[in-house]
């Protein structure tokens, strides 16, 4: 019988996980304007804590966590066009931003909407939902 705490954890981790690299690499290209780089630095910082702490709570209940993004998925693609966009378009990239992190926060919401998952599961969920609503306001206020 599978445990679908781990299944909404690894699921989720994968998607943490190219944010944080997303972030990352436009890192490498953001200059200081608008203190964006310290920003998205932070901002790759707190994905990373996240993805620690939910490999660690998939661990704990005898799981292996994921350790890669969904190489295929939507937000890594968004991610690719954002590196591209920024170089070009600062308000555009900040826009994918904002469409990155509520892709993120919409798919943490459809996790927290199964009623079998434990409490520690569900604060983990709400912690990174938290983390993508400060990114999306971060984008918003800039846009």
């Amino acid at each position: 019988m599978s445990n679908p705490n781990i299944e909404v954890l690894n699921d989720v981790t994968k998607t943490l996980i190219d944010s944080q690299k997303g972030y990352e690499k436009v890192c490498e290209v953001a200059d200081e304007n608008h203190g964006l780089r310290n920003k998205f630095k932070t901002l790759a910082y707190e994905r990373s804590e996240l993805v620690t702490a939910f490999q660690a709570r998939v661990r704990e209940l005898g799981g292996d966590p994921e350790t890669e993004g969904g190489t295929a998925g939507t937000l890594h693609r968004g991610w690719a066009d954002f590196t591209s966009l920024f170089m070009s378009d600062e308000k555009a990239a900040l826009e994918a931003v904002d469409d990155g992190e509520d892709y993120l926060g919409d798919r943490i919401d459809s996790k927290l909407e199964k009623a079998d998952l434990d409490p520690e599961t569900v604060e983990l969920l709400k912690r990174a939902k938290n983390s993508a609503r400060q990114g999306e306001n971060f984008a918003d206020a800039l846009t």
